[in-house]
């Protein structure tokens, strides 16, 4: 058996030598070659255009087909038999065609067929203007190119290329089925039915919407649209029951003020709670752009006071030139709500993601290398008595000045500068507010090649404090420079290999990582913040094991690893990677941090190795994938955190994942561990059975009549309950889908809110319920909808 040897990955031929090389292959070849002809290249061309110019329709010419012309000149044509007549967009099919061109009028019988830029009209008779596309057409079957709707009305009066008005019309989106007796899913009929292509809407007079035999009492005029463009008006009311709202009714109205502005008012009626009044606001110029949203509860019995919040994110660009700048921006963000309850009580607004509500701007500049800001933050920290938190300090102002110079004759360069004013609550912070500026500063000597590096780096960390109140030791002023030193440094070896008979390329990458920065005492410096670094694999490779600027460790430490990869032969695909790091301490790490409100002080870490890092992920298949990360302790033989990933999805709509962690106390017997699973899933529960839903019945069409089950469960083993869930069931019925989803979210500790969404969704109409796609979208991995927005169909897909 021939073994397979690792070799260090090879430099590739240098850039001038293989031009060369190339170049003397090119003439070679050329005296020998016989000339050929340039390569054809795609050229842009107006000609296939969309939509047609009104200025152009009557400059267009016309083409008529038929088993028997005749007619006068310049008077009349008329053609009997497959005759056929086209301009533009628009062709027309009849058994006998008659075109009268002093009035552009054409007149058409049996069997007629029109094709107007996709939409497709059948019936007995027609009468049209073609270049004004004014006319009727009686007793007609129609079918819309942008929804795929069709239906069939007595008459259809053409206004113009865009308007249609439909007598007695119907109109849904189900397949059509052949045979006697057939009744779409759902169905609207009305007395008129106006379309207008150009506004991209709908409008039916004594209109009848009915549902699976169920008909709703008439309504005297209703809008819809006719395709996913943004339309001004009502939009389809949406209803829920939540345990803390009751029964909750939303009726949203949408004013699309300009193609680049639009603004939507909800309010939302709670059975338990009362009104609560919310708008929302966007735009979007070529220099700048937001969103404002507003919320106003006037009375919320719930609380029995008034309730608002308010979010606000504006982006935008400056002419930099004045400046002699390269570039100059502005982000301007404002979170507030009126009370620390706000979280809990509205689940459904950007507050739920934080209890941190940090209102900040900045002015961000750049030059060249060099690159800062101006801004500042103040924060909005919203307490819970079952979980305090430490309010962070604002930053009122901050101002920073960076530098980057990369392979100046070898060399990288950066330096970082900043000056913070910090402000807090003094009756919740234990240290006193300030200004700090601190300046850190570093070179590194990067030597590279395919085949390993080598990164020895000096870096120079300098910071200095004014305090507006004495410190522990009585001074108001503080000080510190600590330098560091490191030096990374890997392997890359690769070598083909073969594995359950598939081949790969694989790689093997060896890394040691040292890093020397020498004690300096920082006890009575304040922490404004600065924290603990998490311990995984991408800070065992960092030179400082705290966050922030106010503490730098004092380590004198090696870090080794190695990872091995699998990449597929074929594609280059990265299939697996195992990795496995360990940080070994030449000498106490004695830096550490004061206690706060809501943490304890940290503790010196001791000399010697660290926890064991291992990690594995593995994309065999693009159908399943399996990440794992532990963290081994030798002294106690036991795991301090472990985290597995397994994800199946083996096809559309088919997705599963499971998820195991465990995080172990930070003190023997302590509660702030974690062990818990989560899983999400979408399937198809048609699959379980053996039924694949390809045919369900009259009316269903390919590929509907299918139940799917969605949902994610977080439980804690620990506490033996369900912290976060979401189930619900979706049923694709082809041209209407259902949703059914009940969601439970914990907003502390000890209490939990409750919601059950539904919706029904006819599909390229309008939906009724409350719909739960944002739910199901940002709790289940990889969610798919079952209906996904796709862009418009072109009329040249229905050219006939």
């Amino acid at each position: 058996m021939k073994r397979a040897m690792w070799r260090r990955r090879r430099a590739p031929l240098p850039l001038a030598a293989l031009s060369l090389a190339l170049l003397h292959a090119h003439g070679a070849l050329a005296q020998d070659a016989p000339a050929v002809d340039p390569p054809l290249m795609l050229k842009r061309t107006p000609q296939l255009t969309e939509t047609l110019p009104p200025a152009e329709r009557g400059q267009l010419p016309s083409f008529v087909d038929g088993d028997k012309l005749s007619g006068r000149p310049d008077l009349e044509t008329i053609v009997e038999g497959h005759a056929s007549m086209r301009r533009g967009d628009t062709v027309i099919n009849a058994d006998r065609l008659e075109y009268y061109q002093p009035d552009d009028l054409a007149k058409a019988r049996g069997n007629v067929r029109v094709n107007q830029a996709g939409n497709v009209y059948e019936g007995p008779e027609l009468e049209l203007k073609l270049e004004t596309f004014e006319g009727f057409f009686n007793n007609v079957r129609y079918r819309f190119l942008a929804t795929g709707a069709h239906g069939d009305a007595e008459r259809i009066d053409f206004v113009d290329s865009n308007v249609s008005v439909a007598r007695q019309a119907t109109y849904t989106t189900c397949r059509r089925e052949d045979y006697p007796g057939w009744m779409p899913a759902w169905l609207l009929t009305a007395a008129t039915l106006t379309t207008d292509s150009e506004e991209n809407v709908g409008v039916a007079t004594d209109a009848r919407l009915s549902f699976m035999g169920i008909s709703t009492p008439a309504l005297p005029s209703m809008s819809f649209p006719l395709n996913n463009d943004r339309k001004t008006g009502f939009l389809p009311p949406t209803v829920g029951i939540s345990s803390v709202n009751g029964i909750d009714i939303t009726a949203p109205y949408y004013w699309n003020i300009a193609p680049n502005r639009d603004a939507t008012f909800y309010p939302d009626l709670m059975s338990k709670r009362g009104v609560n009044l919310g708008s929302e606001f966007r735009y979007l110029e070529d220099k700048y752009s937001g969103q404002i949203r507003f919320d106003y509860m006037p009375t919320d019995e719930l609380r029995d006071r008034k309730r608002w919040g308010l979010w606000t994110h504006h982006e935008q660009t400056f002419d930099p030139k004045p400046f002699e700048l390269d570039s100059l921006g502005m982000v301007f963000n404002i979170n507030r709500v009126s009370d620390d309850n706000y979280w809990r009580d509205f689940t459904r607004t950007p507050s739920l993601t934080s209890r941190l509500l940090a209102t900040n701007g900045a002015l961000n500049w750049s030059k060249d290398d060099w690159s800062g800001a101006f801004g500042a933050t103040k924060y909005q920290t919203l307490q819970y008595d079952a979980s305090t938190i430490t309010p962070p300090y604002d930053r009122l102002p901050q101002i920073t000045a960076n530098y980057a110079k990369y392979d100046w004759h070898g060399l990288d360069i950066k330096l970082a500068t900043d000056y913070t004013r910090f402000r807090a609550d003094p009756s919740v912070q234990l240290q006193p507010n300030g200004d700090r500026v601190f300046a850190e500063g570093e070179i590194s000597r990067p030597l590279l090649s395919s085949g390993g590096f080598i990164i020895p780096k000096l870096k120079l960390h300098t910071a200095s404090y004014q305090l507006d109140s004495a410190l522990a030791n009585g001074s108001t002023s503080a000080s510190s420079t600590v330098p560091t030193f490191s030096l990374d440094s890997g392997l890359i070896f690769e070598r083909d290999a073969n594995f359950f008979g598939r081949a790969f390329r694989q790689t093997l990458e060896p890394r040691a990582y040292y890093v020397y920065t020498p004690y300096r005492n920082q006890s009575n410096l304040p922490v404004y913040d600065s924290a603990s670094n998490d311990f995984n694999f991408a800070t065992v490779y960092t030179e400082n094991e705290f966050s922030g600027h106010d503490r730098v460790s004092a380590t004198n430490a090696l870090t080794v690893g190695l990872t091995t990869r699998l990449y597929d032969a074929d594609t280059g695909a990265e299939a697996a990677r195992f990795g496995i790091a360990q940080r070994y301490r030449i000498r106490d790490q004695d830096v550490t941090l004061p206690a706060t409100g809501s943490t304890a002080a940290s503790v010196a870490s001791p000399a010697g190795v660290s926890d064991l890092l291992l990690g594995a992920q593995i994309n065999w298949t693009s159908k399943w994938s399996l990440d794992t990360t532990f963290q081994y302790n030798a002294d106690t033989h036991r795991s301090v955190r472990t985290a597995v990933t397994a994800r199946y999805s083996p096809e559309q709509y088919h997705n599963l994942t499971a998820s195991y962690r465990f995080q172990a106390p930070t003190t023997a017997g302590g509660s702030d561990g974690n062990k818990s699973i989560d899983v999400g899933f979408q399937w198809p529960l048609n699959d379980l059975w053996g039924d694949k839903g390809k045919d369900l019945g009259p009316g269903r069409g390919a590929g509907g009549g299918r139940w799917y089950a969605v949902g994610r469960l977080n439980y804690s083993i620990q506490d033996k309950t369900l912290t976060d869930g979401v189930l619900g069931f979706e049923y694709d019925g082809c041209c209407w889908i259902g949703r059914v989803v009940l969601e439970r979210l914990s907003t502390g500790q000890v209490s939990a809110g409750t919601r059950l969404m539904f919706q029904l969704e006819f599909v390229g109409f309008a939906s009724v319920g409350t719909s739960p796609l944002r739910t199901l979208t940002q709790n289940i991995q990889r969610y798919q909808p079952l209906r996904a927005p796709h862009p418009g169909a072109s009329r040249f897909t229905n050219y006939d």
